[in-house]
């Protein structure tokens, strides 16, 4: 996104006189002005392109316009209504570039020529989102897939599967990709604190950093796929909020992209909560695995209940995901299998 810095207005007609009210319009289309535009966290190379080809381009798009590049900023002095249409022009490029991470020559002299809507290269339309780098992230698997597809079309998803099967990456990838084409204003991640065999009580630090160990794999696949700095201003904003269950109590969330992760340590109640916190044009994700509950023997499954009832509901998808789906190391798919038969043995 351009962010302007600096806006100076001088009105300069063509002669010294004084100005009429009848030349007033012709005064005013000749209003000079500076601006500063910010150059936000994108690869400067598919901006600027090898030697400055593609900033020379654009420079030469507008050859009344004084251009300077320094640092992050670009300084651009002329015409107010050419100084518009470069800010325009410039905000437009940013946008191509933050989505699909480039820039070709081709696409960039069919911006210039007025066309706003540039398909993405070849290979690139299956990429969900371009993280830092330009790592590329996409569904894996069908299943992965069927879990896009899902949120093409519904505003609710259940996501079952083993650990491994990229449920929650998946999930994060179709946020930030919603955060990033404006669909929704804020992305909302969380999670039951439950104990896995530590006692919370114990460690030490206040409340956030003791939960912080439990949300840490939302972290990781945000800074997968969002620059450093601007996940922590997005996080500073509340654009990102990251938070364990409990806090969701009395929300309404509008607009929102929010994900449930590890769901099957959520509580009937607590399940029956998050899911009627959904405001308007909101999205949710709900993924878990069935063969992790951290749960008292004595309390049931807040997700393989909800499952249950919900299952024929419209507008919802339950998407199951197995050992097939597995993106880890090889071996994780072995120790699904093994723990799968030793238990099908026992029971």
């Amino acid at each position: 996104m351009v962010v302007n810095i600096l806006k100076i207005v001088k009105k300069r007609p063509f002669s010294n006189q004084l100005v009429f009210l009848s030349s007033y319009t012709f005064a005013k289309t000749n209003i000079l002005i500076e601006k500063e535009i910010y150059l936000p966290p994108i690869d400067p190379i598919e901006f600027f392109g090898p030697n400055n080809i593609k900033y020379k381009r654009i420079i030469a798009q507008f050859p009344k316009l004084k251009v300077v590049s320094r640092g992050n900023f670009i300084k651009v002095n002329g015409n107010e209504q050419e100084v518009a249409q470069f800010d325009e022009l410039l905000t437009l490029l940013f946008w191509h570039i933050e989505k699909y991470h480039s820039l070709s020559m081709m696409q960039l002299e069919k911006i210039l020529a007025g066309d706003k809507e540039i398909q993405p290269e070849p290979g690139h339309e299956n990429v969900l989102v371009f993280g830092p780098g330009g790592t590329k992230v996409i569904a894996k698997t069908p299943n992965q897939t069927r879990i896009v597809q899902a949120c093409d079309q519904n505003d609710m998803i259940f996501a079952i599967g083993p650990a491994g099967t990229g449920k929650t990456y998946t999930a994060v990838a179709l946020a930030v990709r919603a955060l990033k084409e404006k669909q929704i204003k804020r992305i909302i991640l969380t999670r039951p604190a439950v104990e896995a065999g530590e006692n919370l009580g114990f460690l030490p630090g206040d409340l956030k950093e003791k939960l912080d160990p439990y949300l840490q794999p939302l972290y990781d696949a945000l800074m997968d796929m969002i620059p450093y700095e601007k996940l922590a201003e997005y996080i500073e904003k509340n654009v990102i909020e990251i938070a364990p269950l409990a806090f969701m109590r009395g929300r309404t969330l509008d607009k929102a992209f929010v994900i449930l992760d590890e769901a099957q340590n959520a509580t009937v109640g607590q399940m029956k909560m998050f899911l009627t916190r959904m405001g308007q044009n909101a999205k949710f994700i709900i993924t878990g695995d069935a063969s992790q509950i951290d749960l008292p023997r004595s309390q049931k499954s807040g997700l393989m209940h909800a499952v249950n009832i919900l299952r024929n509901t419209p507008d919802i998808a339950i998407i199951e995901l197995d050992d097939k789906d597995v993106i880890r190391h090889k071996l994780v798919r072995k120790i699904i299998q093994a723990y799968e038969k030793s238990e099908n043995e026992s029971a």
